[in-house]
């Protein structure tokens, strides 16, 4: 492998003490960029999310095993150890572990760690240039500092559910969460972005040559991706409503009815409403005062969206795509997640990938390969690498215990003691 190809964090070392999902899923980034992430895990228990199931990973013959699917969304790339740290030999092999580690990702509660001295003062003590990275609900202070903190929790308190769903008065109206743990890969990906300034600092000429704490806080991220939502309060004094598919700020931008289920028109400039109208056969919109400006047809889309949803009954939403992507109009089909995988360009651009359990057979748990989504960073030079799929719990005790210069003796008796 040429320097051009290594990988763009080859060398970094993580030490990843988080659990679920925000924590897990910043250190994935890490580890598709090529660092070595060790996950550290409870002995015989492992992250919470190896029990959130169904669904179940499936063996070799297509039989559900006791492992759920949702901690292989965010454990790829990464080597699982199992570890006490409540116990003081446990918590004498974190710090040798933080002697080599250039940044360190946790998620317990504020305070937490300092009960095992695994805090970020007394790791820094031992590790300086140590990037140490705290997930928590809250925030390192503030009133709710220790308090539990969940996406759900966050998607209510951020005023995200306020946003999202139907409007009150509608059939199905009412606060609705996201469909995924929205604020919880937010703060994953903010996190990662964070890791890699601060690791920048640290190492940059001119630079620190420390690390420092980098404090995430759910409800910090889930007040950010309020977006253009906060911005219109903020600055306008809207308090934004639910208002389904609709945009607050484009029209038509939503779905539409057709002949045969349903599409989504995004129509972002008055351009591509024009074209739509051409094409559709009813040129005259575009140029009626109440529609001629993105503008005016926000303020009329009580008159406007009638007029489209009967037009757009009138085709397949095949024919809809067919016609209007040839217009440049934003133009596609509402999927579910199925018929998304089965999409040909979702399949050109390799979305979808098989990970054969690694290396093979050292598992032990009968589970052959897991799918997973690939990596969206695409770097020319220094692409991600799927280097081995979602661990098993505690597949690289052994090796990682190895690796710090434990014998076979030893190891054996940690595992004796329980401490691994």
């Amino acid at each position: 492998m040429t320097t051009a190809q290594r990988p763009a964090l080859d060398g970094i070392k993580v030490l990843d003490l988080s659990r679920v999902l925000a924590g897990p899923w910043c250190t994935q980034i890490l580890a598709d960029l090529g660092a070595d992430v060790v996950k550290v895990e409870r002995p015989g228990a492992g992250d919470d999310t190896r029990h959130w199931g169904p669904p179940f990973l499936q063996d070799a013959e297509g039989r559900d095993t006791d492992q759920a699917s949702y901690f292989a969304a965010c454990n790829r790339n990464k080597r699982s150890i199992t570890l006490d740290i409540a116990k003081p030999e446990g918590q004498e092999i974190i710090r040798r572990m933080v002697l080599q580690a250039d940044v360190l990702v946790e998620n317990f509660k504020v305070g937490g760690l300092a009960q095992y001295g695994l805090d970020h003062a007394s790791l820094r003590a031992l590790n300086p240039r140590l990037v140490y990275c705290s997930v928590t609900g809250f925030g390192q202070d503030g009133p709710y500092a220790e308090r539990a903190g969940y996406d759900l929790m966050v998607q209510a308190m951020s005023g995200m559910m306020s946003i999202t769903g139907r409007a009150d008065g509608e059939p199905g109206g009412g606060p609705l969460r996201v469909g995924v743990a929205l604020t919880d890969l937010f703060t994953g990906c903010y996190a990662s972005t964070a890791i890699l300034a601060a690791l920048r600092v640290r190492d940059q000429p001119g630079g620190t040559g420390q690390g420092q704490h980098i404090d995430m806080a759910l409800l910090d991220v889930g007040m950010a991706i309020l977006a253009n939502q906060a911005s219109g309060f903020l600055n306008a004094g809207n308090v934004p409503q639910r208002q389904g598919n609709t945009h607050p700020s484009l029209a038509p931008y939503q779905d539409f009815p057709t002949a045969d289920g349903a599409m989504l028109l995004a129509i972002g400039n008055d351009g591509q409403f024009a074209r739509f109208c051409a094409a559709a056969g009813k040129p005259e919109w575009s140029a009626d005062e109440r529609f001629a400006t993105n503008t005016l047809r926000v303020k009329h889309r009580a008159v406007l969206i009638p007029l489209m949803e009967d037009l757009t009954r009138s085709r397949t939403t095949a024919d809809w795509i067919t016609l209007l992507e040839k217009k440049a109009v934003p133009c596609g089909p509402i999927n579910d997640i199925a018929q998304a995988f089965d999409d040909p360009q979702v399949q050109a651009r390799g979305l979808h990938v098989q990970q054969p359990r690694w290396p093979e057979g050292a598992a032990g748990d009968g589970v052959a390969t897991i799918g997973s989504v690939a990596s969206p960073l695409r770097l020319s030079a220094t692409p991600p690498v799927l280097r081995h799929a979602p661990p098993a719990l505690g597949q690289h005790t052994d090796e990682v215990l190895h690796e710090l210069g434990f014998d076979a003796e030893r190891i054996a008796a940690l595992r004796s003691d329980a401490v691994v």
